[in-house]
């Protein structure tokens, strides 16, 4: 019998966010429904959900309207349960070296946090930390929204942003914020290739003071026009991370597929 929603952890909506759940093998997924399950936009689907041993059952359209919030699913949703995260220790050893870790914090909008977790994901970020069960309860909107990145993009738990700090400084990264503050280093005269803990705050909320003046590096975005409001978290992160990138590469550091073939 299919979950009510209420009994459901999560349900994924669409078939890139269920593609990404089982290809990233970080929370079980146990049903698929789809109101036409032989349609030929979702093979790729059915041939994973078959290495998974998913089962996909066909439902009427009013079935899946019931445990939907949007209307962009396609006619095809997952009934899966809660994730799991690693411990930031777990996740730094298993990066390559000079990491870009990122933690995004504040941020209270699941499209916004989506978004830049897809940004961080496309610009090569090798994992993401948050606070504990911070987004669980709106997984399905930000896999979404990230276009699945929220269920690929290697992701471990941190009390604070004190502590994440800590514990990446200990394990040699530089600590980044994104700041307005007129003493920041512009990204383009950053150094960006050597190990990097950024953090990343809500446009509400941002980063306490006491943060900004511990840390190694403040990181200004240049504007092209004067007062213009701060950037939002999604696109900040998209900024510094492809700055990065650019960095990366430029210093012949491997950073995923070739940009021809992306």
């Amino acid at each position: 019998m299919t979950p009510a929603p209420a009994e459901a952890a999560v349900v994924l909506e669409g078939r890139v966010s269920i593609e990404a759940a089982l290809a990233g093998g970080v929370r079980p997924v146990h049903e698929i429904l789809a109101v036409e399950p032989g349609d030929r936009r979702l093979a790729h689907l059915r041939r994973i959900a078959a290495e998974h041993d998913v089962p996909i059952r066909r439902v009427a359209p009013a079935i899946l309207r019931r445990v939907v919030t949007g209307h962009t699913h396609g006619g095809v949703v997952a009934m899966a349960g809660e994730r799991t995260y690693l411990a930031l220790p777990d996740l730094l050893s298993s990066l390559p070296a000079d990491p870009l870790v990122v933690m995004l914090d504040g941020v209270e909008d699941p499209y916004n946090f989506g978004q830049a977790v897809r940004s961080l994901y496309a610009c090569g970020a090798d994992g993401l930390v948050l606070r504990p069960r911070s987004w669980e309860s709106a997984a399905g909107v930000v896999a979404r929204a990230s276009a699945g990145a929220s269920e690929l993009l290697p992701t471990a738990t941190a009390d604070g942003p004190e502590n994440a700090a800590d514990v990446c400084r200990t394990s040699g990264l530089q600590v980044a914020c994104a700041s307005t503050r007129a003493d920041g280093t512009w990204i383009h005269d950053a150094d960006l290739v050597r190990g990097t803990f950024l953090l990343v705050g809500g446009e509400r909320r941002g980063i306490t003071r006491s943060f900004l003046d511990q840390a190694d590096l403040l990181l200004r975005i240049p504007y092209g026009r004067r007062g213009a409001h701060a950037l939002g978290a999604a696109v900040s992160s998209a900024l510094i991370g492809f700055e990065a990138l650019r960095q990366r590469r430029a210093a012949g550091r491997s950073t995923g597929p070739d940009p021809d073939l992306a």
